[in-house]
């Protein structure tokens, strides 16, 4: 709060220098139509109120990766030695000349702004749609998601006074035409009280308890003993998590846990969490469900984002910039939702939250993110041409976890699940980190001919999921009911229960917690301590989609976790 406070001080200052003058309007982005499932429904209401978000250019981004790099590479000799949020805002703070340039331009048209990241390099604004027209020589419009019925106000391009845009990386929301989150897994009901089978890990073909997958990836039972260990677990949507809900959950699932542990509960942007059973959310059940019932002991910490979001990316910026300025922030956090595609997001909004995860994890916060359900189509149909990536699944500096299941064939064990999105980046390309698996991977798949099809992917793009989990038939209790669900979003929370259990050992032993995982996970002794799946396909577009091979693939990534390998490899 200090950091925003200093900066408020420092634009009330500059807001007073030389006023810019008339300058030339330069188009600053714009697109040909809105995006697929949206139309126009005609003019935004002159008076209706905007909070537009400035996004101001950032001192030294690269500097920041670079940072975040070192901190993270098990052979640096820096490595776990995670920045502080001062360090971090140094890296990411607009310097004195943007933020007066940006200050003396809306002072001159009598409009305030105020901070709302910890650096103050966004900036938001509330004005009027006729001056927003004005300012940015617009034509903002209502546009209506045919699906859902939901209004939008959008333009379709907008322009900055020359000199403003090599300070100014974009306005939001203006242009973009985000659909609504993919998540919500289908849950199939057993009826009121009833089990849908015993809890022994010989059910575990057909029903995944937390039991099945302690035996399965060697995860301990042993209760966590560090409490400033926290995993926190990300709500959207008006999904709730319900306490009755996982207290039967408990009793049941896993009875040598109290019955009455709970979570601890953090909301934003008008977020809250009522407990009455039947507006339990299926996938808030899920997520607090399995991380307190495998994350032993492990304070678990509900983050319930509301629908007060003016950050246009449905509270996906506000949580992190939440999480940033929090110094009581959690170890791992575990986002079960997405966007539908890459391209739900421009460009300069995908590379600016993707860069927020980066802040985030230099901090020292594991960011985990289910990889999606619409196998190579993403959130699409299957009449899609191209494959669809997913974002943030794409961001690199996230871990991406896609699904398994399991297989009775003799010699498979696990497989990639039909379902989980996989495949390359569109916005990112390739990280260090997995250069080389990307390279052998499209190598194996040029062999294979035209299968998949070349030309429907990136070949140059960052590779996605770096890893995967058991995503197949979770039993959980929504609303007092046993049921099953399956997706990536029970996938996330398995494998960020797995790295909250390893923090809390290494806090325990005197050392860091992992903080961003991926250049650990595709190093020698990560990816040795992880299951290879080599079988499985995702297929969507009308093709197979990618397939399993032996090491990184495109469906489960580097594969799924060993509890006591990975143990050894991050030195316990």
């Amino acid at each position: 709060m200090v950091l925003a406070i200093n900066f408020f001080a420092s634009l009330v200052l500059l807001a007073k220098a030389k006023p810019t003058g008339p300058h030339t309007m330069v188009v600053h982005e714009s697109r040909a139509a809105p995006a697929e499932g949206f139309v126009q429904s005609g003019a935004a209401p002159a008076k209706q109120e905007l909070t537009l978000r400035i996004a101001l250019k950032q001192t030294d981004i690269a500097g920041l990766q670079g940072e975040l790099y070192k901190v993270s590479e098990p052979t640096s000799k820096f490595y776990g030695q995670h920045l502080t949020a001062e360090e971090v805002a140094k890296f990411v703070k607009p310097t004195d000349e943007t933020l007066g340039a940006v200050s003396s331009w809306l002072s001159e048209n009598n409009i305030d702004a105020k901070p709302v990241t910890p650096a103050g390099d966004m900036l938001e604004i509330k004005i009027p749609v006729s001056q927003a027209n004005v300012l940015l020589s617009a034509e903002f419009s209502v546009f209506t998601h045919v699906e859902t019925g939901k209004t939008f106000i959008r333009t379709l391009q907008y322009s900055l006074p020359a000199p403003l845009t090599r300070h100014v990386e974009f306005f939001h929301p203006t242009t973009i035409f985000a659909r609504p989150l993919a998540s919500r897994p289908k849950f199939v009901a057993a009826g009121p009280a009833k089990r849908v089978t015993p809890v022994l890990p010989g059910s575990c073909t057909s029903t995944l308890t937390p039991a099945c997958l302690q035996e399965l990836y060697g995860i301990p039972t042993t209760p966590a003993t560090q409490k400033s260990n926290t995993l926190g677990v990300a709500g959207f949507l008006d999904q709730w998590a319900n306490q009755a809900d996982l207290t039967t959950f408990l009793t049941t699932l896993r009875k040598d846990i109290n019955s009455s542990t709970t979570f601890a509960l953090e909301t934003l942007d008008g977020g809250s969490n009522p407990q009455n059973r039947d507006q339990a959310g299926v996938e808030a059940d899920l997520d607090t469900q399995y991380t307190i019932g495998i994350a032993t002991g492990v304070p678990v910490i509900f983050i319930s984002a509301g629908d007060d979001n003016p950050d246009g990316v449905s509270g996906f910026l506000d949580m992190i910039s939440l999480l940033i300025n929090d110094p009581s922030r959690p170890s791992v956090l575990t986002t079960s939702y997405s966007f539908q595609a890459e391209t739900d997001l421009p460009l300069s909004v995908a590379i600016n939250l993707c860069n927020t995860y980066a802040q985030l994890g230099a901090l020292g916060t594991s960011l985990l993110f289910a990889s999606g359900d619409g196998g190579v189509s993403g959130g699409q149909s299957q009449s899609c041409g191209d494959y669809v990536p997913v974002f943030p699944a794409t961001c690199p500096f996230i871990t991406s976890v896609g699904s398994t299941g399991l297989d009775q064939t003799p010699g498979v064990g696990e497989i990639g699940s039909m379902f989980t999105s996989g495949g390359f980046s569109n916005y990112f390309p390739i990280p260090d980190y997995q250069a080389k698996d990307v390279a052998a991977y499209i190598a194996w798949l040029d062999s294979l001919g035209t299968i998949p099809e070349d030309g429907r992917y990136n070949r140059s793009g960052r590779g996605f999921p770096d890893v995967s989990a058991q995503g197949e038939n979770y039993e959980i209790v929504v609303d007092n009911q046993f049921g099953t669900v399956a997706g990536t979003s029970c996938s996330s929370p398995l494998f960020a229960s797995v790295i909250a259990l390893l923090n809390d050992e290494l806090v325990a032993a005197g050392k860091p917690t992992l903080g961003f995982l991926n250049p650990f996970l595709y190093s020698s002794a990560g990816r040795a301590a992880l299951n290879d799946v080599m079988f499985g396909d995702n297929p969507g577009c009308a093709t197979d989609g990618f397939f399993g091979h032996a090491g990184w693939d495109a469906v489960t990534g580097l594969g799924t976790p060993n509890y006591t390998a990975l143990r050894t490899a991050v030195g316990l």
